[in-house]
């Protein structure tokens, strides 16, 4: 099972559009992870028209109408592995120790917000996944989203793609 986990859109605020790299990336996604800050229903509009599956919340820059369609924590069993995703974990500090203690019962948490990729697993096992931002790189040096492959119930091929400069 092909996932492709994007986070922090911002559209249209940091960009009009998805980049298409991101786009090419829709039909081979068997299911695609939205971490939050959309900013516009028109891109979850998009993501729930042209994914098989689309697991997704909304984050701390969305507001009531997004809100009203998405949860802030959502909760998936993809061929046994057991996602969660959120938008906010807080500080880097501290950050595996909190979220394991918070999701004792997954397998991987896939979180957004600070635009930043990470790539961690904690002391229990939960793999902590942040996608970073297609559209709003901040101080990163690339615009990025991650695909991964889900395979007799564990996460495999976990990759970071980087978008090429606007």
């Amino acid at each position: 099972m092909r996932l492709l986990l994007v986070s922090d859109t911002h559209l249209p605020k940091r960009a009009k559009v998805l980049p298409r790299q991101l786009l090419d990336e829709l039909p081979r996604a068997d299911v695609v992870v939205h971490a939050g800050d959309w900013v516009d229903t028109a891109t979850l509009d998009l993501l729930e028209s042209r994914s098989r599956r689309l697991v997704a919340v909304y984050g701390n820059n969305d507001g009531q109408e997004l809100r009203a369609r998405l949860p802030e924590v959502a909760y998936a069993e993809l061929g046994g592995l057991r996602l969660g995703v959120v938008h906010e974990t807080g500080a880097a500090q501290g950050r595996e120790a909190r979220c394991a203690a918070r999701f004792p019962d997954l397998d991987v948490l896939v979180f957004g917000h600070s635009h930043i990729p990470w790539d961690s697993t904690t002391a229990t096992g939960l793999r902590l996944l942040n996608p970073g931002s297609p559209t709003d790189r901040r101080r990163q040096p690339h615009c990025t989203y991650l695909t991964a492959t889900v395979a007799a119930g564990g996460l495999t091929e976990v990759e970071l793609h980087r978008l090429p400069a606007r």
